[in-house]
């Protein structure tokens, strides 16, 4: 029996924001029309896929009705814990009706599955049963804003979310800017969104005043506000509190 392919569909970054934005402006056909033909799901959160898939419905008719699709969503764990270390967590009971031919979508509330976000376990499984991923092609935050902020884009890092104690936070921002001024990599990061204004008032705080940080919120949304400039110039000028918009932070030299 020929078995199934597992697509990696991206979705937009508006999740949490509104207005959000039209899903043909942020998505191309090819990769809609392709979600539209998936009835069987992977995803963080059933409520948010059902939500996206009734917006993909809006361009292009789904396969099968809303109610007929089938979803299963990951533990609890994957999301608080994180599936990117093999063993975490073994996705390979989730891949049933693949093994019988069908299809499967994998989906996260934002951007590209298994980056930043969970789903690399169910990657990991698809390989070893011989199942063909397929990526689809979408808006990945990381990439918009590095490339947005003027900074080291040949070598750069992603450190995901940086500690919520603000001694060790600032450690830890210590140790990235000392890694970005002695190597020229850049240093990307992300944090929940009502944390925002914390993590740049402590970036503000503790880097040296020469170094450059970009931070880029809303990105593909009307209202996308990004900036890259000096520490220095960020103190003269501090931005409007935003705890509500997704944010990319970048630092470098």
């Amino acid at each position: 029996m020929t078995r199934g392919k597992l697509y990696l569909v991206p979705a937009p970054l508006d999740f949490g924001c509104h207005p959000g934005a039209a899903l043909q402006d942020v998505l191309p056909f090819g990769t809609i029309q392709a979600a539209a033909g998936i009835t069987h799901w992977i995803c963080e959160n059933a409520k948010s896929a059902r939500a996206y898939l009734k917006r993909i419905d809006g361009v292009v008719p789904l396969a099968a009705p809303l109610q007929a699709q089938q979803i299963q969503e990951l533990p609890r764990e994957v999301h608080k814990k994180g599936d990117h270390q093999a063993g975490q967590f073994d996705a390979r009971p989730l891949f049933a009706a693949v093994l019988e031919g069908a299809d499967i979508g994998l989906l996260s509330e934002a951007g590209m599955p298994a980056v930043a976000d969970p789903g690399a376990s169910v990657v990991r499984a698809a390989h070893d049963l011989g199942i063909a991923v397929i990526p689809l092609t979408g808006p990945v935050s990381l990439l918009l804003a590095l490339a947005a902020s003027g900074l080291n884009g040949q070598n750069f890092a992603f450190v995901g979310y940086l500690p919520q104690d603000a001694a060790a936070r600032a450690q830890r921002i210590r140790e990235l800017e000392s890694l970005a001024l002695r190597t020229g990599q850049t240093q990307l990061f992300i944090e929940t969104p009502y944390r925002n204004a914390a993590l740049l008032q402590a970036l503000m705080q503790t880097l040296q005043h020469n170094t450059r940080l970009a931070v880029a919120r809303g990105l593909t949304l009307a209202n996308a506000d990004i900036r890259s400039q000096s520490v220095k110039a960020w103190r003269a000028h501090p931005p409007v509190a935003d705890e509500r918009t997704p944010a990319v932070f970048a630092i470098g030299r």
